[in-house]
């Protein structure tokens, strides 16, 4: 046990270091007529997938921000995972409109949702991706985290509930956690802590290989807001075939 927190922690890091050296995009650097999800993915995505969840709509926030729904025109995204605590049936019917393609799990706060599964599983490429809201979960530790993923037997495991982004590898597995859309307050939230920051992330998927853009409206010191992008990549280990014996 010891030994993998060591592990976790070394590769928790090397991704934090790796962020440092990616140049952040602000919609104040783009061109006015420009779409902003092909000026920051300018290389060919086949199938582009919003992970998206705690909106909390309208008990906690009033609505996605707008600089989040300029970028989630309808047309771009192939499928949406929502991981859940939608709460209210127009920002579903938003949500159906940036992608027919919506897959939802129930989160704690959709208490009329009765119907709607804890868990789901797609497959993209080479990946297995399994996502829920993490209410189910007695802690989001990564041993338990990782022994969600083995349960779903999936590749990459999104989950929500913390109302912030994370993202690491952990034992040849990838885990997402995109945050809050609107950066709705967490249940027990005090004065002293820190506002969650909106965000959501993008998954583009080819063959074993993953990018993840995290997206996030960030306020500079002035109070500005403007949106920015970060990188993560992840490619699933791959068992080298054996040769043939003489």
């Amino acid at each position: 046990m010891k030994m993998r927190r060591q592990l976790y922690r070394c590769i928790r890091a090397s991704y934090l270091r790796c962020w440092q050296l990616v140049p952040l995009v602000t919609q104040s650097q783009i061109p006015p007529s420009a779409s902003f999800l092909f000026h920051c993915h300018r290389e060919k995505m086949a199938f582009l997938i919003l992970v998206i969840g705690d909106l909390h709509i309208p008990d906690r926030a009033l609505d996605i921000p707008a600089k989040f729904k300029k970028l989630l025109s309808p047309g771009k995204i192939s499928q949406t995972l929502c991981l859940g605590n939608l709460t209210d049936k127009h920002t579903y019917e938003y949500l159906r409109s940036v992608s027919p393609d919506l897959k939802i799990v129930r989160g704690r706060y959709d208490v009329e949702a009765t119907s709607l599964p804890l868990t789901q599983v797609v497959t993209h490429g080479s990946l297995r991706i399994g996502f829920l809201e993490g209410f189910t979960l007695v802690s989001n530790e990564p041993d338990l985290l990782l022994a969600e993923a083995n349960k779903l037997d999936v590749d990459v495991l999104c989950w929500g509930g913390t109302h912030r982004f994370d993202a690491f590898e952990y034992m040849d597995k990838f885990f997402v956690n995109p945050g809050s859309a609107t950066g709705a307050f967490m249940e027990g939230f005090s004065q002293e802590a820190e506002e969650p920051t909106p965000s959501f992330c993008l998954m583009d998927v080819q063959g074993i290989s993953l990018t993840l853009y995290v997206y996030q409206l960030r306020k500079d010191d002035k109070g500005n807001e403007n949106v920015a992008v970060e990188k993560v990549t992840y490619t699933k280990p791959v068992e080298p075939s054996g040769g043939a014996s003489s």
